[in-house]
């Protein structure tokens, strides 16, 4: 989203959005069953995930924010829970000339869009380093995830 300055002699920039960092901010692998995951099973396990997003602002300018994408796991057989994975992923994103309107779209969907690919791969790995086939998960679009999150904050009462 980062632009340029107009060509015209630079009048007015348009909106840019910095990644400043990212990093793991917790991380828990849980694996009560790792002796059993070499076992050959038939059965599938049960993969309950859920997402989650939390944006901050931080500093004193009001241009930056820590967007949190968290990503829970649980992975069962029938009443057997094979492994719990919870990862917090986050990033320091700073903000220049945002509407303040278009300010929370930015944070709720364009910012974990950007840390998806990296949590996603940190899944991959600790499931597979844990003894199970690496846990790929699809693409998120975080489109709805914010609107549902819109509607039920107005839904709420804010």
């Amino acid at each position: 989203m980062t632009t340029t300055p107009a060509q015209d002699g630079g009048a007015g920039e348009g909106p840019q959005m910095r990644v400043l960092a990212q990093y793991v901010k917790d991380f828990s692998f849980e694996n009560p069953m790792a002796a059993a995951a070499a076992r050959a099973s038939e059965t599938q396990p049960l993969i309950d995930m859920g997402v989650e997003v939390k944006s901050r602002p931080v500093g004193v300018e009001g241009d930056a924010f820590e967007v949190d994408l968290r990503i829970k796991v649980d992975a069962k057989r029938g009443e057997e829970p094979l492994f719990l994975v919870d990862l917090v992923y986050s990033g320091l994103f700073q903000m220049m000339n945002v509407r303040p309107e278009e300010m929370e779209p930015l944070l709720w969907i364009e910012c974990p869009r950007l840390l998806f690919p990296f949590a996603r791969h940190l899944l991959a790995e600790i499931t597979r380093e844990g003894g199970y086939p690496p846990l790929l998960v699809n693409p998120i679009d975080f489109t709805p995830l914010y609107y549902a999150e819109l509607k039920a904050r107005e839904g709420g009462g804010g």
